[in-house]
This record gives structure tokens, sequence and C-alpha cells, in this order.
């Protein structure tokens, strides 16, 4: 069972956020709280997905899997193949301890391989029709993000396809301070953080998340290659892009 995220709790400065021990605990008790509609989100992205996924051979690769929770969503669609193999990738044992707990069943099944790998030095992939990232590019360093998203592109087969959740920048400085605002106001009135946990969380993940604009995420996609891409949901501050390759 997930604790309940205290994380942000205690006096004294914040160290800089890791997807430790600590963190995979109460991750996906973090995760809900702090990203808007994130079940929605979880639920139409499974709903797309599904429509890029052939009947037989399908392969998904999940790049910063945390704790398995979006390969479930997918692997539990009623319109998922029945041979679709997933392939999840991240870096921190502890989520992939809570990944492997979730999705024991579908992992005895060899439905499911999950892999410690860092997507900074990311072993080639296998050829594959949907490539998925979720809130996790913001965490790879920018000099690293143009070869990272270039080496998707490769791997994913004609008419394949790329899910890109961030966490963005406003284009406008006012407006951005605005979105901020209201995010932090969600967190407080809806989600339960007090002003004091927001405060330390954001010195926590301030030389770790380096969010960019849209439209930087957009040039980025469109050098590694995408030739159609667009917006399919955005709530202030972040953004769910679907890239997808020439057929």
């Amino acid at each position: 069972m997930t604790e309940k995220d205290r994380l942000f709790q205690q006096t004294g400065r914040a160290e800089d956020f890791a997807f430790d021990e600590r963190v995979a605990k109460v991750f996906d008790n973090m995760v809900s709280r702090s990203v808007p509609f994130y079940d929605e989100i979880q639920r139409i992205q499974s709903d797309i997905i599904v429509d890029f996924l052939p009947e037989d051979s399908s392969v998904v690769c999940d790049l910063g899997c945390s704790t398995g929770t979006t390969i479930k969503h997918i692997a539990a669609h009623p319109k998922c193949p029945p041979t679709a193999h997933f392939i999840g990738y991240d870096n921190s044992e502890p989520m992939l301890d809570k990944a492997r707990s979730k999705l024991a069943d579908e992992i005895a099944a060899e439905k499911i391989t999950l892999l410690t790998a860092d997507l900074s030095h990311l072993p080639e992939m296998p050829a594959c029709n949907v490539v998925i990232m979720n809130w996790t590019l913001q965490f790879v360093r920018p000099i690293e993000r143009g070869d990272l998203l270039k080496s998707i592109y490769a791997a994913l087969k004609p008419g394949g396809v790329l899910f890109l959740s961030e966490k963005i920048l406003g284009s406008d400085s006012l407006l951005n301070r605005l979105y901020i605002d209201h995010y932090l106001q969600f967190k407080k009135s809806r989600s339960g953080y007090t002003d004091a946990e927001n405060q330390r969380k954001r010195e926590a993940l301030e030389n770790v998340l380096i969010p960019y604009r849209l439209d930087e995420n957009y040039a980025l996609l469109e050098r590694a290659g995408f030739a159609h891409i667009d917006t399919y949901f955005r709530w202030f501050n972040f953004a769910c892009i679907i890239a997808v390759k020439q057929d």
C-alpha cells in the first residue's frame, strides 16, 4: 500500500530531489496529488495508445516507468492486444521494485519486462510501436535531450508514436507567473499540501527538473524527425504531447 506523501513536512533546507527509496514509498500518492488530472491523463493516454497497437507483435516502451502505473493502465485496457509486450526502463531500483510488485502477474506471464537504465545512456531500444515519457524528459540534462529523442525516433516503427508529458514554462512571463500561482493553489486547496511543503519541494526540484516552453519541446521533436506533433491535453503548465513518425 502506498504511503501518504509527507516528505516535505520536515524543516530545514531541502536536499535535491532524487527518486530514492523514500520517494518510491510515497510516489504514487505524490504524483496523483502533484499532477493535475493525473488519473484522467492516464485514461486518455491509454485510449489513444491502443489505437496505435497492431494485433500482432505490439511493443510499448515506457521510459522512466517509475512504479509501473502507466504500463498497468494500458495492459488492462479492453482494446489492448493480448500479445502486446511492454518494456519499462527506469534508473531507480526502489521505483522498479515497486513496479515489480504492482506488475507481478504480468511479469510472470512474460507480458512485461522491466530494465534498469539511465536515459542519458539508454541501451539500444527494440523496434517498437509506442514510446511513453510521462514527466521524464524534464529530468534529463538539456544537452542530452535531443540525442535521446533521436534514438527514440530511430527505434519507432513507421507510423509509431511518442507520448510526451511534461511540466512546461509559459511563453509569456506574466502569464507563466499566473499559471504557477494557480498550480500552487491547486496543490494547497485540492491536494492538501501546505505552503511550506510546496516551497521545500520547489527548492528540492530547482536544479533537477528543468522545464522547457511548449515550442521548445516541439522544436526538439521536429529536429528528431517527427512530422506530426500536437498537444492533446494541457492544464496551465502541464502539457501532454503526441508525436507520430511518418508512415
